[in-house]
């Protein structure tokens, strides 16, 4: 999934800097025009945003926190958009972290099959500020055939 969406962020005209666990698979997208990173952090830097795609809360925590984490290479104002599919407890602890560094989190899971990633069609549904959603609208667009506003929290409180 990750793949394709960084290959259609790319077709859309946006800069991608890729990081993947798996350096073979980030290589992938080289010559699509990819920037390839050595760590989460290095993919963060200098970004508006940073979007994930994993496959568990562990792997994103993995991935967002420690000095090479996303969290720390992210600037003030830049968002991290979570993709996968985590508790609520790690959309919280997400939130938390990054606003404690002044950086925006989205929570915006996508639908859809591999081929859907592939064709542009996954589903995006948003949460978090309101501002911020709008803001990176073109982001989602780039990935998904529709986007869905689940409300202002990256999470919900009840």
């Amino acid at each position: 999934m990750g793949l394709s969406m960084a290959r259609n962020l790319l077709l859309a005209g946006h800069e991608v800097s890729v990081y993947n666990r798996t350096r073979d698979k980030a290589e992938a997208l080289k010559g699509d025009g990819a920037r390839i990173a050595g760590s989460p952090a290095e993919a963060a830097h200098g970004s508006d945003a940073v979007l994930s795609m994993l496959a568990d809360d562990q792997a994103v925590a993995d991935v967002t926190f420690g000095e090479q984490g996303i969290a720390a290479g992210l600037s003030p104002g830049a968002a991290h958009i979570s993709q996968s599919t985590i508790s609520l407890a790690m959309a919280r602890k997400l939130a938390e972290e990054h606003a404690k560094s002044r950086q925006i989190y989205l929570s915006a899971p996508v639908f859809g099959r591999p081929e859907a990633a592939a064709a542009k069609k996954l589903i995006v549904v948003a949460a978090g500020d309101g501002k911020a959603v709008a803001r990176f609208q073109p982001v989602f667009e780039a990935i998904g055939r529709q986007t869905f506003v689940a409300g202002e929290e990256a999470w919900p409180t009840r």
